[in-house]
């Protein structure tokens, strides 16, 4: 046999994974949106474009709006406090190594479990943030952050952000730790603060880290459904109903597979272009 055909055969199993349980359900579910197909009657009927056409009319401006807020806040505020975290871990403090340690904690707790404990937290009736504004003496009674329209995104972001921005900081850190220390020499001697050194070097040096984690984290969180599903469900008045929620919604409450895979098929054809825009921009970038 020629060394190909050895590849292709140690390839072969991770192939056969990929085609069923990634490949088959992505056609399947593209298929599904050209279908008239319902979990509740039997028999499926070929329709075209209605669907599509329904959900472009219906849900789709809401829903890329409430996924677009949860997607950017998702991304940019775990990113920013990560960023933080990793740059004062990557000074003198003591401890050092215990509180990298320490930070990790959030990461490692499973979604699921963060959703609910969060939940707990923003609870209106014996929620801790309502009880600690009431010692305060910030609030006078209670407030209901998950059934409020006005905060029921900014509390599931919160969750959100508390769960995910850990890994942010290892993998700054892990960049920050690659960057000689005699382009921080060089920049001193030039006459650089650290204000500008930040700026001029450190910033520069962690630009593909910085791309990737910002690239990485959109796909995720554009994709995510734990953490709204399990504290709000999508409520209150749709406000939290993003892209992964409407699609369980028409799927297994609705019972209209037609219309769950045209919300999926339009959802992954939007965010298909904007990576590609995204890399085509952080090409010509690099270039």
């Amino acid at each position: 046999m020629s060394d190909s055909q050895i590849g292709f055969l140690l390839v072969l199993p991770a192939l056969i994974l990929f085609a069923v349980i990634i490949l088959y359900p992505l056609l399947g579910s593209m298929v599904m949106a050209f279908l008239d197909k319902s979990l509740v009657f039997p028999g499926e009927e070929f329709v075209g474009l209605e669907n599509i056409q329904r959900a472009l009319r219906r849900d789709f401006l809401p829903l890329l709006s409430t996924t677009m807020i949860f997607t950017v806040g998702a991304t940019v505020l775990p990113f920013l406090i990560g960023f933080a975290v990793a740059l004062i871990l990557n000074g003198r403090v003591i401890a050092r190594g215990f509180w990298r340690g320490m930070f990790l904690l959030p990461w490692l707790i499973p979604s699921v479990v963060v959703s609910f404990l969060w939940m707990w937290i923003f609870n209106a009736n014996y929620g801790v943030i309502n009880g600690m504004l009431r010692e305060l003496g910030l609030v006078a009674e209670n407030i209901n952050f998950l059934g409020s329209r006005n905060t029921a995104m900014w509390s599931v972001i919160i969750a959100k952000t508390w769960n995910t921005f850990p890994w942010i900081t290892v993998m700054v850190l892990a960049g920050l730790q690659t960057i000689s220390r005699d382009l921080y020499e060089a920049a001193a001697i030039d006459g650089a603060d650290r204000l500008r050194s930040f700026w001029n070097v450190t910033v520069p040096q962690l630009r593909g880290v910085i791309s990737t984690v910002l690239l990485l984290s959109f796909i995720w969180n554009f994709q995510h459904l734990e953490t709204i599903y399990v504290m709000t469900t999508g409520g209150p008045s749709e406000s939290t109903t993003t892209f992964a929620i409407g699609v369980y919604k028409a799927a297994f409450q609705a019972r209209d597979l037609g219309e769950a895979g045209a919300i999926g098929l339009l959802w992954m054809a939007l965010l298909s272009v904007i990576v590609i825009v995204y890399l085509r921009f952080a090409v010509r970038e690099d270039a």
